[in-house]
């Protein structure tokens, strides 16, 4: 008796470690088709005008419209915590109210106004959620004590010692998650925003946004944006959309010699794999972290800002767009004080960035998840310095080759076929062959799209 329950136990074990294990149940691709070719731009409202307000901001949607982007990002808008505030403004991530309008840039109804006239203009705006952390002196912290973090003393407590302007929320605690959710409703509701972009996602159980989500497209189909890259489980259900560091941090580290083209190639060969169904990355060469804390563009990329601009808005995921870049915005924005945008700067920056905008919403296969093609690596003489790719959509073809290297290449590309193209960046044809010959100067590059 004993060697059969041994057995079977052995039986069990053994089938156990034979049987996959069951897929994580994901939510079905249902795109919103405003998406599908869209372009964000982020707005820091309190570095964009002089005056730093929503009334000022919105005389500037008519050139927005005319650059091309279509989703309006707003870092958070809520008044901003004074206890322990860093600086003499403080971070637009201490938030005292999360149902409240920081009055350094206008009133609930301008916000109100400013959202209608957005949509009025064919943009969708989204704006900052900020839910793993609020002010030290926000509204919860008198009578909900028990709604934060807290140490062995009983003292409310940050995420990380850091970041000492902010206290840490307990999401063990029921009444806090549905006092948040309440705060995402109205926005929605109210204010008839479009979605969020989610700060710190991976800071917030997978759970609480995957409940917000079914929360909020009860009320109108929401876009997300999550702050992450790691916890991919937040795709699953909560998000179609996550950061691209890695991406983002392999620009910098190909520019200074420390990765080469194969570690691109291999990012995308384990994100196919990995990420769910339709779901992808936003693409960036800046933002308004690595713009304040990392440097500018021009400090981080040098000679490479437009190649790697190009590749942005070529590779799968949506681009965005950070307040100034297309006025060629070469200065650390301050984090906690005014420090307003020089729009004079470069002109010739807006125009590279409206032609990159165009190149993707006309050629579908440069489209956002399901909507657009999947990237296709092709074999090159110079495996580690020349980049080239080629999606594709129905009968919408791009074909791609950047020299990522310091050093002139003379090489050849195995296209595999013989075709006319259009360049992208000269408007004459070009002839493709299966083994096509390219020079390209240091961090130059080619973009060729179906005729």
């Amino acid at each position: 008796m004993r060697r059969i329950l041994l057995f079977s136990l052995l039986a069990a074990i053994l089938l156990s470690a034979c049987t996959p294990a069951p897929k994580t149940e994901t939510a079905p691709v249902n795109q919103l088709e405003w998406s599908n070719d869209a372009v964000m731009y982020e707005v820091n409202v309190r570095q964009y005008t002089p005056e730093g307000t929503f009334n000022a901001f919105a005389e500037h949607l008519p050139q927005l419209k005319e650059l091309g982007v279509e989703i309006l990002w707003f870092m958070p808008i809520h008044p901003i915590g004074e206890k322990n505030r860093k600086g003499s403004l403080g971070s637009y991530y201490s938030i005292r109210d999360y149902k409240a309008v920081n009055p350094e840039f206008g009133t609930i109804d301008d916000f109100n106004a400013l959202v209608n006239k957005a949509h009025e203009m064919g943009f969708k705006v989204i704006i900052d959620c900020v839910a793993n952390h609020s002010a030290f002196d926000n509204v919860w912290t008198e009578s909900h004590k028990d709604w934060y973090t807290q140490d062995s003393l009983g003292n409310i407590i940050p995420p990380v010692a850091d970041w000492s302007d902010v206290a840490d929320l307990n999401y063990d605690n029921t009444e806090m998650r549905a006092a948040m959710l309440d705060a995402m409703k109205f926005w929605v509701a109210e204010a008839g925003i479009d979605g969020y972009r989610c700060d710190y996602a991976g800071g917030v159980p997978t759970n609480f946004w995957e409940t917000a989500r079914i929360a909020l497209d009860s009320i109108k189909p929401v876009f997300m944006l999550a702050e992450n890259e790691d916890a991919l489980d937040l795709l699953n259900k909560a998000f179609e959309c996550n950061y691209g560091w890695t991406v983002h941090h392999l620009m910098k580290e190909i520019y200074q010699g420390k990765k080469n083209v194969t570690d691109i190639q291999g990012y995308f060969t384990k994100a196919d794999s990995t990420y769910p169904a339709g779901k992808y990355i936003l693409n960036f060469t800046s933002n308004h972290d690595e713009n304040s804390w990392n440097g500018t563009e021009y400090e981080r990329l040098g000679e490479s800002v437009k190649t790697y601009a190009a590749l942005s808005f070529t590779i799968p995921g949506m681009p965005l767009i950070y307040t100034g870049q297309e006025a060629g915005l070469d200065k650390r924005l301050a984090f906690f004080e005014k420090d307003s945008i020089n729009w004079s700067k470069d002109t010739a920056m807006t125009t590279f960035y409206a032609k990159l905008i165009d190149l993707k919403q006309e050629n579908p296969a440069l489209w956002n998840g399901v909507a657009g093609g999947k990237i296709l690596f092709l074999q090159t003489s110079e495996p580690e310095k020349l980049l080239a790719f080629k999606r594709e959509k129905e009968n919408n073809s791009v074909l791609v080759m950047m020299n990522l290297s310091e050093i002139p290449i003379h090489g050849t590309v195995q296209t595999g076929e013989t075709k006319t193209y259009l360049n992208w960046v000269t408007g004459e044809n070009a002839e493709v062959s299966a083994t096509n010959q390219v020079d390209l100067a240091p961090w130059e590059y080619k973009i060729l799209v179906s005729k």
